[in-house]
């Protein structure tokens, strides 16, 4: 199948991806675009971890703060060049996190830092639920390593569903600025404020 500039297009529009690459996932997938994402995308895995051990000592803070003043976050997303770090898609991706933070309200970056507290206030409450519903106490604390997943995926933020495309996670998109950018790139620390919360 011959592929045409407006097929490279289009799958650039949806990946920002290079051209080049682009081009070639669809040679390699015979045009086939739903295949070509996921290609693009598995690359993307590959360039993050290749690059996942190096510093990221460069970067940039970022705010949101909701209509009407109530609501503000600061993100710092490390980088490892400056160069990168005044990149207009860098500062993008950063207000991107941002804005979904304040949307979603995570607990932490992930899942390793969210406070052990937590996760036992939410296997607790678990446990009396599956026994309240008349389970073994066994059986229901085998049902609630499920359900304790399922939390720890909804609050830690590179697990999280992105509020502008559920399609993507955060880790997805971290994903793919990585390989767009060519470097290491973390998501380092984020504080929520909301006037009148915790």
């Amino acid at each position: 199948m011959a592929i045409t500039s407006k097929m490279v297009k289009e799958l650039r529009d949806k990946t920002q991806a290079g051209m080049m690459n682009c081009k070639r996932a669809l040679e390699k997938t015979e045009g086939d675009m739903e295949k070509a994402i996921d290609l693009l995308r598995q690359k993307g895995l590959s360039v993050a971890a290749k690059r996942a051990d190096r510093a990221t000592s460069e970067g940039v803070v970022e705010t949101y703060i909701h209509a009407g003043g109530k609501l503000g976050v600061l993100v710092e997303v490390g980088c490892e060049t400056d160069f990168v770090a005044r990149n207009q898609d860098f500062t993008t991706f950063a207000r991107d996190i941002a804005m979904h933070i304040a949307a979603t309200n995570p607990v932490a970056v992930v899942r390793e830092d969210i406070p052990e507290e937590v996760i036992n206030r939410e296997k607790e409450i678990y446990i009396q639920q599956a026994i309240d519903s008349g389970k073994p106490k066994e059986i229901a604390e085998k049902m609630v390593k499920g359900k304790i997943d399922k939390f720890v995926a909804e609050v830690a933020l590179v697990e999280q569903k992105f509020v502008k495309n559920p399609d993507l996670t955060i880790q997805d998109l971290l994903n793919e600025i990585v390989a767009k950018m060519g470097e290491n790139i973390s998501i380092k620390r984020f504080a929520r404020f909301q006037v009148g919360g915790n």
